[in-house]
């Protein structure tokens, strides 16, 4: 073995070049790099001191774990783990991702004007995945804008699993909600003041809904401040539940609360949604169901006259459950050793020499070896100085945006406005445009195939995309295209020319 195939399986780190934040967070910093091998750009998440906090290095766990064992266009894809130095002593991992232009929460903060095709396309895909993910008994359980990728294409990805378990049984499982206020606006009812529940997979169909009408309006559906003051919006737009209903919620005092309130009426969410397609506010409805028994599942929702022409169950993916097995940590009490055994461990999947060595040695594998990663801290050192630098000498807009992306939501491109000269024949075009534009899309975004395995489903995945980029350019054609300078790097979804 050569000098570059031996540094190119122990000493990968040196392959890639960092770039620029792109994102921070409590979890620890998300750079964007440049695999040096490829050429491809992607997205480093660097976490540092993993094992100071148990919890935390287990929810790290959960999230790698998932994210190798569901493998879907919809998901976000891990490409790679870097190889710590030492199997004992480690502290710090990183994590190549595939590179995402933005999130779900900043698109719809900029693009005010987003068009019933982007929305639509938009709960598909989100749909899409929640079957994948719910036919493997995995129940995301912090589904929210931020947590969801944005690409100027309009391709959606879920990620962020860490809040995410499997459900082997009808046994209660335990789950610490972060207090961020965000994470609140997005959780179920029957989950409002509960850290100990039964978890069904109508807790993610209730965050899709919401999701969904913040991208009708460009707003939180219920901004909560506290546990009663969520329920008070629930209700306020919902109606106050039945008895039996209130009866499901597990915290006493939510239950207290709504059974000592008024009776109101719910209101129709034509009144709430004036602009909205009828039928899409018949799906947001029973998306919204106070009541978890009464919420579709993700196959239900797919089905639903909404998607006509664009879904086809036939065609969207599933997975078997998965086995008890790869999480059978989960029901012991870990130390701070165990956890890093076990992320280790997840580690070697993306290290093939290394694992046939481990699982040779039972895993007592002890040396130190060239993993690059020195060099590869000192990268990111250099960049956050950097960026403190900056922003100890700027203030406002301007130092808050040098953390984050460029691209900071879909390019204006994909937020067709009729332009007044094309105003009157837009009008002819309007009969034929939904039947056309239902005909073009589901031949763009067709599934890949049922079987979960990396090869067919990227295959699929790629034709899928190829035929996007040719064709999906027709359904607008006669849209006057606002201009953006981040176009030219991306090929047109809703949009198919910009004027100069």
């Amino acid at each position: 073995m050569d000098d570059e195939d031996f540094f190119t399986e122990y000493g990968e780190a040196s392959r890639y070049k960092i770039l620029e934040v792109i994102g921070k967070g409590s979890y620890g910093v998300v750079a964007s790099a440049v695999d040096r091998h490829s050429g491809q750009r992607v997205a480093i998440k660097k976490m540092d001191n993993v094992f100071e906090n148990i919890s935390s290095a287990i929810r790290i766990l959960w999230e790698i774990k998932l994210l190798r064992l569901l493998k879907h266009p919809d998901i976000v894809e891990i490409k790679h783990i870097m190889l710590p130095p030492c199997q004992r002593e480690f502290k710090d991992i990183y994590v190549v991702f595939e590179l995402m232009e933005s999130d779900l929460d900043e698109v719809i903060e900029i693009n005010h004007d987003l068009t019933p095709g982007h929305c639509q396309f938009f709960l598909y895909q989100l749909l899409r995945a929640l079957k994948y993910i719910h036919s493997a008994n995995v129940f995301h359980r912090d589904l929210k804008p931020k947590n969801i990728l944005a690409n100027a294409d309009c391709k959606l990805k879920i990620c962020d699993f860490g809040l995410a378990r499997a459900s082997f049984d009808d046994a209660p499982s335990a789950i610490f909600w972060t207090d961020y206020v965000a994470t609140r606006w997005y959780r179920a009812p029957e989950l409002c003041g509960s850290f100990f529940s039964k978890y069904t997979p109508a807790i993610d169909i209730w965050s899709i809904g919401c999701i969904f009408a913040e991208m009708l309006t460009g707003e939180p559906l219920f901004p909560g401040k506290n546990v009663k003051h969520q329920l008070d919006l629930m209700t306020d737009l919902l109606g106050t539940p039945s008895a039996e209903c209130i009866s499901r919620i597990r915290n006493e005092e939510a239950r207290t609360y709504l059974n000592s309130m008024g009776r109101k009426p719910s209101i129709t969410l034509s009144e709430k949604f004036p602009r909205a397609d009828p039928v899409a506010l018949r799906l947001l409805q029973r998306l919204l169901a106070f009541d978890s028994m009464e919420r579709p599942s993700a196959k239900e929702a797919l089905a639903d006259p909404y998607f006509h022409g664009l879904a086809n169950l036939a065609d969207e993916p599933s997975m078997k459950p998965i086995s008890k097995f790869e999480f059978e940590f989960d029901s012991k009490k870990l130390t701070k050793d165990d956890v890093r055994e076990l992320i280790y461990r997840e580690i070697l999947e993306y290290h093939p020499e290394m694992l046939r060595e481990y699982v040779c040695d039972a895993g007592k594998t002890s040396f130190m070896y060239p993993s690059g990663l020195d060099g590869f801290k000192h990268q990111f050192a250099d960049l956050e100085e950097n960026n403190r630098r900056v922003e100890r000498s700027t203030c406002g807009a301007e130092r808050r945006t040098l953390l984050y992306r460029k691209y900071a939501s879909l390019p204006r491109e994909r937020v067709c406005a009729a332009n007044e000269e094309e105003e009157a024949e837009e009008t002819d075009r309007n009969s034929h445009k939904k039947e056309n534009a239902a005909s073009v899309v589901r031949a763009t975004i067709l599934s890949p195939p049922r079987s979960p395995n990396g090869k067919e489903m990227e295959d699929a995945r790629r034709k899928s995309i190829i035929m996007q980029n040719n064709r999906c350019n027709t359904v607008y054609k006669g849209h006057r295209i606002v201009k953006s300078a981040s176009m030219n790097m991306f090929a047109v979804c809703y949009g198919s020319k910009t004027r100069k």
